[in-house]
């Protein structure tokens, strides 16, 4: 490099990660400059209970919406739905999650859905790790997070199996 050129600095990628709940969703903005990656803030959005089910969802998406207008991800990543043996359930989960897809979409962003086994094993090295492993590894991997609740270190390993999946797919396109 010429010491008369001067020094390029490339805008770091941020990608929002969203793990979806009707009661509690968890999100963490990430910075990514190569292998690089920095934590930029998370938190959880909580609808109050006594809402009439249709504005909790109001509420979740209008605060994501925030999220991203305060943040300005260039990308958005949401954890997949865990089936459980309750379909009320289920089908409630799942329409928080699709607040956690559309608010990003309406935002212009490319939104990327991966499972919990995939996001548990970006992090930790295993698709069968718990909460408490998640956050460990979250606390390690992004230092500057400190202590975060089980929903936004779950949002945040979102953020951090998308910014891998985007990276082993890089390499895979340069092969």
């Amino acid at each position: 490099m010429n010491a008369n050129q001067p020094l390029r600095m490339t805008p770091s990628l941020r990608i929002l990660g969203l793990d979806p709940g009707l009661r509690r969703t968890g999100w963490g903005v990430v910075a990514v400059d190569g292998a690089r990656l920095t934590h930029v803030a998370h938190g959880v959005i909580a609808p109050e209970a006594a809402l009439a089910f249709s504005e909790r969802l109001l509420v979740l998406f209008e605060a994501i919406a925030e999220v991203i207008a305060l943040h300005a991800p260039h990308e958005a990543a949401v954890e997949e739905i865990f089936m459980n043996n309750n379909a009320a359930s289920a089908l409630k989960l799942g329409h928080a999650r699709a607040c956690c897809l559309l608010a990003p979409a309406r935002a212009g962003l490319t939104v990327a859905e991966y499972a919990a086994t995939v996001v548990k094993k970006a992090v930790v090295g295993t698709g069968a790790a718990d909460k408490a492993q998640v956050g460990f590894m979250i606390r390690r991997l992004l230092p500057t997070a400190g202590d975060t609740t089980a929903d936004a270190a779950d949002a945040l390993a979102v953020a951090i199996a998308h910014a891998h999946a985007r990276r082993a797919r890089s390499y895979l396109g340069a092969a």
